[in-house]
């Protein structure tokens, strides 16, 4: 908490930021009237609103398109170009085919089909919820996974812990999914003396203490897994999550000779171990700090289902009925999914020339990820959600009515998508954040301050690869522990103290399996003994 003589200066705090901070900084590019250093003012007023966000992230991402064309580095057409390239057109594609998923709730099928294999002992089930939460995370964003299966692991854990109650599932009216899966309870006796609260829940002065503190642990595994793997498994693709295409722009941006060594296949096949690993030790680690380990326990050897586990196993299958058979749409937005994710490993493989070299792509790069990308999203407003009826043929076997209703029918159906729901559900402020950081990127390279960092770094020359990585992954962990809002962090840290060991460990976990992956597999797939020609920021100037 801040001292009582500053409380008042925080309700001024963001005026004092918004204003101030591009007034003190002005000192820079005035006593330094360089390019270079009118760039890093730029670039440091965006990370002081970024870190703070006193006007949103999004149109921060703008100020780009602002300064650089009033400081004299880059023309304005040349900036605003930036925020419409081909990695932003990868990226609207990928989540349009996302939208699509969520929509039909494709995804929530997946999660309960594959919780319902893993089986509900408390491991094996923090297990599935982890596996499904990375695969998903993998199409759609972390966010959109994450709300999807923290009401499905909550619904889970409250009837595990209301096995003292003869509890049954409440089905909706209409038959629809229960979006929320909420649960409810039969109005029935109970058996013994205990008092039951509204919840199903005996009241914690009745449970003993270590009862309590067990399920409390229970809670928080259950919980921070599905958090943990959603971010992991956004690592595994190139769209899985909005850093990662970053990346992408920024190579073809400041690398544009590099012959297309980044794509969708080459990050998978890097990435999708490296995910493998983190996610492995990752589950290991949450098990270990909240659950205990106990190899028994942990597969089930020769132990029946508790009560508990018979209950939660009957939430799993109570919603995977709601979701009936799998219907038209569903199975048409699969087909397009698996469709996407075969044209983008097979567009150009690497270790074979894949179809687009073959077709379109014999002298320069014609057709990218973006191209398929965009290929299946337009696809998703073409391809009928339910099955079409042609019954303009057979108009005599049917009443005047029927024939009336009929022809008043359109002839194809409604698409899988329509643009409200798109416009709804993307995220579009994404797209403006990646085209303001290829703005920044080009505005560093036109005036010279990528270079003049480069230079600065020289001295970085004598410490070995595998050291500059462990740095740069330390730095770039603990950074983006307080790039969000500092504000919140402040709030909430104390609550979270309890929580703090497993977060330290899970970020040595990905600093360590990032460090392996760049020295093993990654070292010959992107053959990081030989510094590329491309790569070299002085050739040709």
């Amino acid at each position: 908490m801040a001292p009582p003589c500053l409380r008042p200066l925080l309700r001024f705090k963001s005026f004092v930021v918004l204003f101030c901070t591009p007034l003190l900084l002005l000192a820079l590019p005035l006593l330094v009237p360089t390019k270079e250093a009118k760039c890093g003012y730029v670039i440091i007023l965006m990370a002081v609103y970024w870190c703070t966000e006193v006007i949103p992230l999004a149109i921060t991402a703008l100020l780009p398109a602002i300064l650089f064309p009033m400081f004299g580095i880059l023309e304005s057409k040349r900036v605003c170009m930036q925020y419409l390239k081909d990695t932003n057109m990868l990226f609207v594609g990928g989540l349009v085919v996302a939208v699509a998923v969520e929509h039909w709730n494709l995804h929530k099928r997946i999660a309960l089909r594959v919780l319902l294999i893993v089986g509900v002992k408390p491991p094996l089930l923090m297990l599935g919820f982890m596996g499904v939460t990375a695969f998903l995370s993998m199409w759609i964003s972390n966010t959109a996974t994450t709300a999807m299966m923290v009401p499905i692991v909550q619904a889970v854990l409250d009837q595990m812990n209301s096995t003292e109650q003869d509890l049954t599932i409440t089905d909706q009216p209409n038959g629809q999914v229960n979006s929320a899966i909420e649960l409810e309870e039969k109005n029935s006796m109970s058996l013994t003396s205990v008092q039951v609260i509204g919840n199903g829940d005996v009241p914690d002065e009745h449970k003993a203490p270590g009862d309590r503190e067990v399920k409390k642990c229970i809670s928080k595994g259950m919980t921070l897994c599905v958090c943990y793997a959603a971010s992991i498994g956004g690592t595994a693709t190139l769209t899985g999550t909005g850093p990662n295409l970053v990346l992408k722009g920024q190579m073809n941006q400041l690398f544009p000779e590099n012959g297309d060594i980044l794509n969708f296949a080459s990050w998978f096949g890097f990435a999708f171990p490296n995910m493998i690993l983190m996610l492995t030790l990752s589950w290991f680690w949450l098990q270990f700090s909240f659950m205990g380990f106990n190899f028994r326990k942990m597969w089930g050897c020769g132990m029946e289902r508790t009560d508990k586990e018979k209950a939660a196993l009957n939430v799993l299958k109570s919603e995977f009925r709601k979701l009936g058979s799998i219907s038209f749409a569903e199975f048409n937005v699969l087909m397009l999914f698996i469709l996407l994710i075969l044209l983008w490993f097979s567009r150009d493989p690497g270790f074979i020339p894949g179809w687009a070299t073959f077709l379109f792509n014999k002298d320069e790069e014609y057709v990218t990820d973006a191209s398929v990308a965009l290929f299946v999203a337009l696809l998703l407003f073409v391809v009928p959600a339910t099955k079409p009826k042609f019954n303009c043929c057979s108009r005599n076997s049917f009443s005047p009515e029927q024939n009336r209703e009929a022809m008043e029918e359109p002839f194809f159906p409604a698409p899988l998508l329509d643009w409200k729901v798109v416009q709804r559900k993307m995220p579009w402020n994404i797209v403006l954040l990646l085209g303001g950081g290829f703005a920044l990127a080009n505005g560093s390279d036109a005036s010279g301050l990528s270079k003049w960092l480069g230079d600065q770094m020289t001295p970085l020359h004598t410490v070995p690869p595998w050291a500059i990585a462990v740095i740069l992954s330390l730095v770039i962990a603990v950074f983006t522990e307080c790039t969000s809002n500092v504000a919140t962090a402040t709030l909430f840290l104390p609550v979270f103290a309890s929580l703090a060991k497993s977060g330290i460990v899970m970020n040595i976990i990905g600093v360590l399996c990032t460090t392996l992956a760049i020295n093993t597999w990654g070292r010959p797939m992107f053959s990081l003994d030989t510094f590329p020609s491309w790569a070299n920021a002085t050739a040709g100037k």
